[in-house]
């Protein structure tokens, strides 16, 4: 049986937007396309994870992922979304692995108006130009620090499944390095080697992005805190603070 998408991975267009909506704790599943997609959602946050990261997408942000990478979408909150399916031929210059993209007003206004065409729309008309400036807009994006890359070393993702299923988890570096069966000096290297990171650098950041998502499902500030491994909601500000810059939170 044909899926909701198909028609977006098959249409003779360099661009297709599938307008859809989720509701809260909902999941793609695993899943790939043969295009490659941009992955907007316009209300609620997302947690993207593929075999070699995770990713998150609170609003104003959208993921890059390239053309046939096995993949799983998790809603955090109530969300809506558009996916831009980019044809292979229409790539280019885009990017190779998948990123994080800030969202400017124009992509995201681009994005909905040509959600909002026929799917065969007149490539020399409005539905042709929008997907020319989508592309444009998709190659000049800056790239954001939401990315949680995930080792391909066994003994190190061992390390970093342990960490996300505890994230308030109190063992330090030569604890997980007993329990990864490596020494200190042997883990340090090999974390920063495999993810750009030091082992503390992804231990914030994944702290950060659990309680992004934990935020969007309504729990309250102090109890984020705690439950990421934070002494208070000050010392989770700090940390979120070194992660995402000036980024607004409603913490």
């Amino acid at each position: 049986m044909r899926s909701e998408s198909d028609a977006y991975q098959t249409v003779p267009r360099a661009v297709a937007v599938m307008p859809r909506t989720y509701e809260a704790g909902a999941s793609t599943g695993w899943h790939s396309h043969p295009r490659a997609q941009l992955l907007y959602a316009t209300t609620g946050l997302t947690l993207v994870t593929a075999e070699d990261g995770t990713w998150i997408l609170p609003a104003r942000h959208a993921l890059w992922i390239p053309p046939g990478l096995s993949h799983e979408v998790r809603m955090h909150g109530q969300v809506s979304m558009c996916s831009a399916y980019i044809a292979p031929e229409a790539v280019g210059i885009l990017p190779k692995g998948c990123r994080v993209l800030e969202v400017t007003p124009l992509l995201a206004s681009s994005l909905v108006a040509l959600a909002a065409e026929l799917l065969l729309y007149d490539e020399g008309g409005r539905g042709g130009h929008l997907a020319a400036l989508i592309l444009d807009e998709i190659a000049r994006a800056p790239e954001t620090p939401l990315t949680l890359p995930l080792p391909r070393d066994p003994r190190l993702r061992r390390v970093c499944d342990a960490l996300l299923k505890d994230p308030a988890s109190n063992l330090d570096l030569d604890d997980w390095a007993q329990r990864a069966g490596a020494s200190r000096r042997t883990l340090t290297r090999s974390f920063r080697a495999d993810t750009g990171m030091s082992f503390g650098e992804w231990r914030t950041r994944m702290r950060v992005v659990r309680a992004l998502a934990m935020a969007t499902d309504g729990s309250p500030p102090h109890r984020i805190a705690r439950a990421v491994g934070y002494a208070d909601l000050r010392a989770l500000r700090t940390a979120a603070s070194r992660v995402l810059g000036s980024a607004d939170l409603s913490w």
